[in-house]
Parts: structure tokens; C-alpha cells; sequence
């Protein structure tokens, strides 16, 4: 493992001279939503989501690392289908006050009543794998990360776009991805989440560092916690970089993973 950090350390030497490839054409115009920083937030989306146990669940264990002294104020929730868009989910019912997130639970496992009318500060949507790619499903992408959009706004709260990753066997996926996620930003004046593009910073620079689970689609533990360091960065506007919750992976591939997060919201919001 040593030798893969030494290696890592090398190979991002050489990318701050090259540069990355895998990059969104577009600039994205949304590229904070501080100084109010989100510290409840609903993901929308499917299977990407929920692996692992969820990757939201692994965002809230980092939130709370990096704000013990607040940890109750940091609460993330995940409405998922499996192989599901944007198109399969009704936001303006998973909104409705009294719904989803009314209640939660801390950590003695007392029940807490969170903010009446208004459960979340963002929503963070996700469509399916290939849909804002795929020539048959790009339309419902956009269409409905208007509706959505909309409709998060209309209930008070902030719409966030999580940008997916490539397949394993299918890199090429990633700048349309992320071509796709940046515009239908842009458009709806939206958060992106540059996933995606971690991604292909990670496989780029230690290949034999696995992200996938064996379908080559799913995230392994490490796609996971390297997705939730990515939203870290993006939601809450610092760096993963030393946070002690790990997921339970060794510190050289922890900070490896961290490391590749943050410079990834760095340059993807050319900060």
C-alpha cells in the first residue's frame, strides 16, 4: 500500500503539468451554496445511492467527524429505486410537509422532530446511469431536472445535481456525463457534483485501485467513499482532506481518496 500512495504522489505530479482529459466542456456557473451551507439533505436517485449502505449514511459519519461539536445538525436521507431516473420519482410528494424526514433518530437512538413544513435544506438528484447520455432518455433528463428543480425551490430548499460515473468498461462515458450534468446545471441554476470526474482522476492515476463492484457499474466501498468525499466538498465547501471517518479503508488509500476528491471540486469550479 505504500508503494500505491508513493505512486500516487507521483502520478499527481504529473497531472498538475498535463492536466486531466476527462472535463465538462462547460463551465459550471453554480459553484458554492455557501455561506448557508446544507446541513440536511434528501438524494433522490437509485442504486448508485444506496450501495454500500448508502452512501448519504457515509456523508453524515464525515459531516458529523468534521463538526463534533454540532454533530445533531448534520442529517442525510436517501429515497432510491433501483435503476430508476429522475422520471420514476414523484418530488413534489417526497416533499409534502409531514413527510419524509419529519422525524430522525440520534444517536442513543432518541427520536428527534426536525424543522416542521421544511425537513431538508437541498435535494440531491441523480438520474439513471446512461439517461442524460443515452439518445432515447436525454430528454426526460432535462425535462424533469427542470421539474425537479422547480419544485425543490417551490418547497423551500436548494436542488443539487449529482454528476454519475463511467462504467468501468466504458470511460468514454464520462465527459458526456458530465457535459450533461454541467448544462442541465447551469440551466436550472443548480449545484453539480463532480463524481464523475473524481472518478476518472482516481482510475487515471492508480488504475489498480478498484472503485466498482464486480458488475463494473456499482461502486465498491472505495467508489462509495470516494463519492461521499466529493460531496463533501461540493455541499459543505471544505476539504475531506484529514477527516477521520474512513469507512473503514487504510489511511494511505483514505487520504489518497480525499485528496483526489477535493482537487476534483477545485478545478471542476476552477477555484
Amino acid at each position: 500500500m505504500m508503494r500505491l500512495f508513493a505512486r500516487l504522489v507521483l502520478a499527481m505530479c504529473l497531472a498538475v503539468a498535463a492536466g486531466f482529459n476527462a472535463q465538462a466542456q462547460t463551465k459550471p456557473k453554480v459553484t458554492s451554496l455557501g455561506p448557508d451551507f446544507p446541513k440536511a439533505a434528501l438524494f433522490v436517485g437509485n442504486s448508485f445511492f444506496y450501495y454500500n449502505n448508502g452512501m448519504p449514511g457515509h456523508l453524515t459519519f464525515m459531516e458529523r467527524a468534521a463538526d463534533a461539536a454540532n454533530k445533531a445538525a448534520y442529517r442525510n436521507t436517501m429515497v432510491t429505486i433501483g435503476g430508476s431516473g429522475l422520471d420514476w420519482h414523484d418530488m413534489d410528494n417526497l416533499l409534502r410537509p409531514g413527510g419524509i424526514g419529519t422525524y430522525s433518530f440520534d444517536e442513543q437512538n432518541v427520536v428527534i422532530f426536525n424543522k416542521p413544513g421544511r425537513q431538508y435544506d437541498a435535494v440531491v438528484m441523480m438520474d439513471c446511469s446512461q439517461c442524460p447520455i443515452h439518445p432515447q432518455l436525454k430528454d426526460a433528463f432535462s425535462s424533469f431536472a427542470k421539474k425537479d428543480s422547480e419544485i425543490v425551490r417551490g418547497h423551500g430548499m436548494r436542488p443539487v445535481l449529482f454528476m454519475s460515473w463511467a462504467y468501468a468498461d466504458k470511460p468514454e462515458m464520462t465527459e458526456g456525463l458530465a457535459e450533461a450534468y454541467t448544462l442541465a446545471g447551469n440551466a436550472n441554476d443548480a449545484l453539480v457534483i463532480p463524481a464523475g470526474l473524481a472518478f476518472a482522476r482516481v482510475r487515471k492515476l492508480v488504475p489498480e485501485l478498484n472503485l466498482y463492484a464486480p458488475d463494473k457499474r456499482h461502486p465498491s466501498p472505495a467508489g462509495t467513499y470516494l463519492a461521499a468525499c466529493v460531496t463533501f466538498a461540493a455541499l459543505r465547501g471544505r476539504t475531506p482532506v484529514g477527516n477521520s471517518y474512513n469507512i473503514g479503508l487504510d489511511p494511505e488509500t483514505t487520504q489518497l481518496l480525499q485528496k483526489a476528491a477535493w482537487d476534483t471540486v477545485q478545478d471542476y469550479y476552477g477555484r
